[in-house]
């Protein structure tokens, strides 16, 4: 029999969102006297190690989280000095006016990582109840209302027997189940399907974010500097762009950001964002510089209009899980942490009943708080880049300076992403330059920096609903995308002992990014958590 822990709220994620609302929770029944049993549960080996992100924090939710926060011995952050803004081509760079909601004035470069752990640590000091190294791979669901989670099993071998180190998965029941999965998170899908809360007509969107961590000569730090760029080595109908932050002792965060509506199918992130480090404004940064770390993770990037329904009987939805992500100011941190206090606020009072109904109060309370008014204004910029950079720009322009994010109308998002993709006869096929080792790498050596592990002998986490569609749809129309757009290697088009082209599938290279679970053209992918711990053991990322 599975071992059953029960408690008050059980909460799906340790991020920013999830540790928000944990400590909201916890600091309220303080302030009270009263006794909340809160967990929170989180597949990486410890809190932060499948966190990833640019990353400028807006301290502006963090303020009035924790109000003291900069007197608690937090982890290093650097103040923004000043911010540009430059459009690239193959060979120059030119400066252009940094858009407001891109100023950083009053922000602060951080590790992610880093900053949840500092987080975790305090909710922890209010009582709160965190276990990393367990996945969440099922709902509880008794008379259409959730009731809790189960955690994932352990020691299975790969044929689903078990091991002489096998665990059952345990069973968290809670009056309340919140998912803070972050970005696609597996869960969180399946919440969506089971109450229906994808009301909107818009679909979700997202792109995909490839970090690399540097340690910089000395001559060449600029603490507090912060570049975003757009343009090459990106084409003029593709979105995304870069970000470099000067930070900490001598670090630079550099990435890239590619939207996955793209269309053509050969087109590879992570070479994209090789090459862009060759630009002549760029490599002097780099080639004297070493490389510290590497990752991915995809981001949502919908915004209001892609918002899901947050609430269902028996819990809420709060975070990059839900869609929350400022993508004109490049910023999630702030408006997750927010969602995550509202959740709290909206849910504290109902938690003395034996069974809280519905929590509609969270709905209401996000629509008069100012996430709201902040998606508002923001909502119109992300889709008006479907018309290409040019006309994105002019047309963020106007919303932005002469309508002040107030324009009488609305855009929308018209396909899913993987909805987006030619076929490979009607896309130029894209090749990238040759690594040099200095300052371009080869994806596997990238790949190690991530210090992914796996117990090998475990189910494997991806499997295709029909392996046939990988060869007469993804290979045959598409030339086998996943191959491209995968930043870790996972997806192999090889011929098996008869010759034959097969989908190779190396779990052990992945590092959770989830573009494969948004991008596939048949949505034939599918991702699930394997053994809580195992993945990317990212520190400072």
């Amino acid at each position: 029999m599975r071992e059953v822990m029960e408690c008050d709220v059980v909460i799906v994620g340790a991020g920013p969102s999830g540790l928000a609302t944990a400590i909201r929770l916890a600091t309220k029944a303080k302030e009270k006297n009263q006794t909340l049993n809160i967990m929170v549960v989180d597949k990486g080996s410890e809190v932060g190690s499948h966190i990833l992100s640019g990353a400028v924090l807006e301290p502006r939710a963090l303020d009035e989280l924790i109000p003291d926060w900069r007197k608690l011995n937090p982890p290093t952050y650097t103040p923004v000095t000043h911010d540009q803004f430059r459009l690239l081509t193959k060979k120059q760079a030119y400066t252009l006016p940094t858009p407001p909601p891109m100023k950083n004035e009053g922000n602060v470069i951080i590790s992610l990582g880093e900053f949840c752990r500092f987080l975790a640590a305090h909710a922890e000091r209010l009582g709160v109840n965190i276990f990393p190294g367990f996945a969440a791979t099922n709902i509880l669901v008794e008379n259409y209302c959730v009731k809790g989670i189960v955690t994932g099993y352990k020691g299975l071998d790969k044929e689903g027997k078990p091991k002489a180190n096998y665990q059952e998965g345990i069973e968290c029941r809670a009056k309340q189940t919140i998912f803070a999965e972050g970005c696609r998170g597996s869960l969180t899908q399946r919440i969506f399907d089971i109450f229906n809360l994808r009301e909107s007509k818009d679909p979700q969107t997202y792109a995909l974010g490839i970090k690399e961590l540097w340690e910089l000569p000395a001559e060449l730090s600029e603490p507090g500097k912060v570049l975003h760029t757009v343009g090459w080595p990106l084409d003029q109908a593709t979105y995304g762009g870069s970000f470099v932050y000067h930070w900490g002792e001598r670090l630079l965060s550099i990435g890239f950001v590619v939207g996955l509506d793209y269309q053509n199918p050969s087109l590879n992130p992570y070479e994209t964002f090789q090459q862009f480090k060759t630009h002549p404004a760029i490599r002097p940064l780099l080639e004297n510089s070493k490389r510290l770390a590497y990752g991915a993770r995809t981001l949502v990037e919908g915004g209001l209009q892609s918002l899901p329904k947050v609430t269902f009987p028996g819990g809420l939805i709060v975070g990059d899980a839900a869609g929350f992500l400022n993508v004109p100011k490049i910023k999630g941190i702030h408006t997750a942490m927010k969602s995550g206090m509202l959740a709290a606020d909206a849910l504290f009072d109902q938690l003395h009943q034996a069974t809280p109904p519905e929590c509609h109060a969270y709905t209401e309370a996000i629509k008069s708080s100012w996430l709201h008014e902040e998606l508002y204004r923001a909502r119109n910029i992300r889709p008006g880049f479907r018309f290409g950079l040019w006309l994105g720009l002019m047309h963020a322009a106007i919303d932005t300076y002469l309508f002040k994010g107030k324009a009488p109308w609305t855009l929308h998002h018209r396909l899913p992403d993987n909805q987006c993709l030619v076929y490979a006869a009607d896309a130029n096929k894209l090749t990238y330059p040759k690594h040099d080792n200095r300052v371009t790498f080869d994806l596997m050596s990238s790949v190690y920096l991530t210090q992914s592990h796996y117990d090998e002998n475990q189910p494997c986490h991806l499997h295709l609903k029909n392996p046939q569609l990988a060869i007469s749809i993804n290979y045959q129309d598409y030339g086998s995308p996943e191959q491209y757009y995968c930043p870790a290697g996972v997806y192999e088009m090889v011929n098996d002992e008869k010759d034959t082209r097969r989908l190779q599938i190396n779990a052990a290279n992945c590092i959770h990014c989830k573009a494969c679970d948004i991008k596939d053209p048949t949505q034939n992918i599918v991702w699930s958590p394997p053994e809580g711990g195992d993945g990317p053991q990212y520190g400072m990322m």
